[in-house]
């Protein structure tokens, strides 16, 4: 069946709010109006999350004993490895306005599991107060680059690891300005669950959520791309202007909820607000002292997080690990997260585009050497038969019997959030297409059906173009081979966001793929 004769058979009864929320269900859609022009702040203020974590560590916080490779005897090794199993696997994704507190938090964080000694922390203190910058040493933990700590703004994907009793944590710090916003794309789509840390400081919250702040284009960009969770920390609740006021606190979670709901958030399931201060750590490990903040009643940020269900996941279907990073570390290393289904080591699997046939001949989970692991791990995954020149970001590490579609052509269904201005979205609009790991430059090459937003059907009448806020199937094509499914099949690798200047102009998913004769 070719592409139009499967479109027609589509019954297009999913809503708009379907791609923006990637829920079947469909909850509620996202308000054009609500997509933001791109901040405007630059220089000064810290941001959230990491930095370059060198690779063959996934995170390395110098000096500390986050990044200590266990030096056991092989019996135990097994042993932990069946300890660990038991323990259930989340990755949180920090999100949020530049200088929200994001670094900070995820330092403290670190701290407070011990991941990070007294001493480590004394040393960043001295470091902070050398440049000047006293409050951004516990930044210093998850922004390990120079450039990072002398600007306090995070560039890169920050990478660490906790535990809590129940459940093992991957933190992924994701920069907030806009200049950054694909790299926070990158962390927000390997994401299960977002903290969204908000400012209460006087000014801030304010600079981060009206027109020109990063809060509403990270929301929604979170919610695209599959962060169906989200906490949403009121950071900054000891700072004098606010001195943990209930008042202040209220007033910024009156002001949030409304612009969750038209995300598409359920904000009565999916998003629980909690006041913290990231500086101190007041209100994270253990809850605050009533003494200090009398009006609160509710969890600290690890009992909240460890509240979080585990999504579903597929530990049996066909193998699928998007490719984030590579590196050479005797041998080719591919990192990425487990989509689907299962991997151990001696696996033969295929990397695809290029079809190259590779061994599994080592699997690194969080910073230890592991012989199995399954879907929603973060992995550093050694593999034999392919040079790591012949590997790239974007590539996924697919099983051999079902391996992941390679197309250059797909049709989707796009919601359009906010075009440029005097921009026209019609057959021959080009942009930046974001899908899981792979930014690619794309072009809509047809606009095949609009969707009636009132009565979910698709219009009788072809569309030349379409206006902000139209739902519409289109065929979007690309210039080199890429890997993506069907958003009913795998909605990780088949949610994509269309980007064009800096700005997030639409959400989509894919809808169909040309059939395996037909592919490029």
């Amino acid at each position: 069946m070719d592409i139009e004769e499967e479109i027609k058979a589509l019954q297009l009864d999913s809503s708009a709010e379907d791609i923006v929320t990637g829920n079947a269900n469909g909850e509620e859609d996202a308000k054009p109006n609500d997509v933001v022009k791109p901040d405007e702040k630059d220089e000064g203020s810290k941001d959230v999350a990491n930095a370059n974590a060198p690779p063959p560590a996934g995170v390395e916080l110098k000096g500390t004993s986050a990044v200590k490779e266990k030096e056991t005897p092989a019996p135990e090794v097994v042993e932990d490895e069946v300890e660990e199993s038991q323990k259930r696997h989340l990755n949180v994704v920090f999100i949020g306005h530049v200088d929200a507190g994001k670094s900070t938090t995820g330092g403290q964080i670190l701290f407070l599991s011990g991941q990070v000694d007294d001493r480590t922390i004394q040393k960043y203190e001295k470091e902070a107060k050398d440049k000047s910058r006293e409050s951004w040493y516990m930044a210093y933990i998850m922004d390990t680059n120079e450039e990072e700590r002398v600007k306090g703004k995070t560039v890169e994907v920050g990478r660490a690891h906790f535990e809590t009793a129940t459940t093992r944590f991957t933190i992924l710090d994701a920069p907030g300005h806009k200049s950054y916003v694909p790299n926070m794309i990158s962390g927000a789509s390997q994401a299960d669950i977002g903290v969204l840390v908000i400012s209460a400081r006087k000014g801030e919250f304010e600079t981060g959520y009206e027109k020109g702040g990063q809060t509403r284009e990270h929301v929604q960009l979170a919610k695209t791309l599959g962060v169906s969770k989200l906490l949403v920390v009121v950071n900054k609740m000891d700072e004098p202007t606010v001195n943990w006021s209930k008042e202040r606190y209220d007033e910024i979670e009156t002001k949030m909820l409304p612009f969750l709901r038209s995300s598409g958030y359920n904000v009565k399931k999916d998003v629980q607000f909690l006041p913290i201060s990231g500086l101190v750590g007041s209100n994270m490990k253990t809850r605050i002292d009533k003494s200090i903040c009398p009006w609160w009643n509710g969890p600290c940020l690890f009992e909240a997080l460890d509240a979080v269900e585990v999504p579903a996941r597929d530990p049996k279907g066909p193998f699928r690990m998007p490719i984030i990073d590579k590196f050479k570390d005797m041998g080719t290393v591919v990192m990425g997260k487990v989509e689907s289904g299962s991997i151990r080591e001696g696996d033969n699997l295929l990397v695809m585009p290029n079809k190259a046939q590779v061994k599994v001949v080592a699997i690194f989970c969080d910073e230890d050497k592991a012989r199995r692991a399954g879907p929603g791990e973060n992995l550093r995954v050694r593999i034999s038969g392919v040079e790591e020149e012949e590997v790239s970001a974007g590539f996924v590490l697919s099983s051999v019997a079902k391996p992941i579609p390679a197309v250059s052509e797909f049709v989707a269904q796009l919601q359009i959030l906010e075009l440029l201005d005097n921009a026209i979205f019609t057959a021959g609009y080009k942009a930046v297409l974001h899908i899981h790991a792979i930014v690619e430059e794309c072009e809509i090459v047809e606009l095949m059906q609009q969707i009636d937003p009132k009565t979910k059907k698709p219009m009788k009448k072809k569309p030349l173009f379409v206006k902000n806020g139209a739902v519409v199937v289109c065929r979007i094509q690309v210039n080199n081979l890429m890997c993506v499914e069907k958003f009913s099949d795998f909605p990780q690798l088949g949610r994509f966001t269309l980007r064009t200047e800096g700005k997030t102009v639409a959400v989509g998913k894919v809808t169909s793929l040309p059939s395996i004769g037909d592919r490029a």
